[in-house]
C-alpha cells in the first residue's frame, strides 16, 4: 500500500509539478485562527506537499516541520524557495523524530487512508502533541461533487484513480475518528482548486479542530478525553 501510494504521487507531482497552484488552502487561514487563539507556535504538517500550505504559516511566523512521502514534492518546494524541514516518508511510518509540536495541520490527507490506518495514523498524530496542543484536519465530505466515483473498496470509500483511494466523511463518521479526544468544532468549508482535467472546481471538505487534554485518574494512570 505504501509503495502504491508512494509511485502515486512521485509520478503525480513528476508530471503535473506544482498540482494546487501556490496559493494557500483557505482552511489553513481557518486554522490560523484556532492556532493564534490557543498560542500554537511550533506546528507538524502531514503529507505537506510541495509546501504552500507550510509557507502561509511561516509567513505568519509559526515554526513548521513537515512529512511527504513523494521526493518529487520536495523538490518543487527547495525550487520554489519554501525551506523548512521535511522529513521524507510515509506518515504511517512517524515519528520521524523525538519532538514533541504544539499543533498538527493535517489537510486532505487522511481521507486517502483506509480505516485502520486512519486512526493508526490519527494516534501517531496525537503522539507528537503537547497536552492541550491543537490538531486541525480537513478531508473530503459526503457533499462533495466527486463521492461516489470509482469503485467503492471500503464504505464511503472510492478508489476513482488507480492507487489513490479516497475516503468521504459524514459529520458523524468524522467525530467518531476522534471521540476519544476533546472536539472543540466541525464544519463544511467550500475550498476552491484549478487543475488538472477537473479545472477550476471547488471541494466540499469537512474540518475538525481538536484539543489533546490528559487527565490524571485515581491509580496515577493517564486518559485522554
Amino acid at each position: 500500500m505504501e509503495k502504491k501510494m508512494h509511485d502515486f504521487w512521485n509520478n503525480r507531482f513528476l508530471t503535473e509539478k506544482e498540482i494546487w497552484g501556490i496559493k494557500h488552502s483557505k482552511t489553513a487561514e481557518l486554522c490560523l485562527k484556532f492556532f493564534s487563539k490557543y498560542q500554537i507556535n511550533s506546528i507538524l504538517i502531514p503529507g505537506c506537499g510541495y509546501g504552500r500550505n507550510a509557507k502561509y504559516f511561516i509567513d505568519n511566523k509559526l515554526k513548521v516541520e513537515g512529512v511527504e512521502i513523494s521526493e518529487e514534492a520536495i523538490k518543487i518546494a527547495e525550487a520554489k524557495g519554501i525551506f523548512f524541514k521535511i522529513y521524507q516518508g510515509s506518515i504511517l511510518e512517524m515519528p520521524f523524530n523525538d519532538s514533541i509540536y504544539d499543533g498538527i495541520y493535517c489537510f486532505n490527507v487522511l481521507h486517502l487512508l483506509l480505516e485502520k490506518d486512519r486512526f493508526s495514523f490519527i494516534d501517531k498524530c496525537f503522539n507528537q502533541i503537547k497536552n492541550n496542543g491543537l490538531v486541525y484536519f480537513a478531508a473530503f465530505s459526503e457533499q462533495d461533487p466527486s463521492f461516489g466515483k470509482g469503485k467503492e473498496v471500503e464504505k464511503n470509500t472510492f478508489e476513482s484513480r488507480p492507487g489513490r483511494p479516497a475516503h468521504y466523511f459524514t459529520d458523524g463518521d468524522l467525530r467518531n475518528h476522534f471521540d476519544k479526544y476533546l472536539i472543540l468544532e466541525s464544519g463544511i468549508i467550500e475550498d476552491y482548486e484549478n487543475h488538472g482535467e477537473e479545472g477550476h472546481h471547488t471541494h466540499l471538505l469537512r474540518y475538525i479542530i481538536i484539543q489533546k487534554k490528559i487527565i490524571e485518574t485515581a491509580d496515577n494512570s493517564v486518559l485522554p478525553i
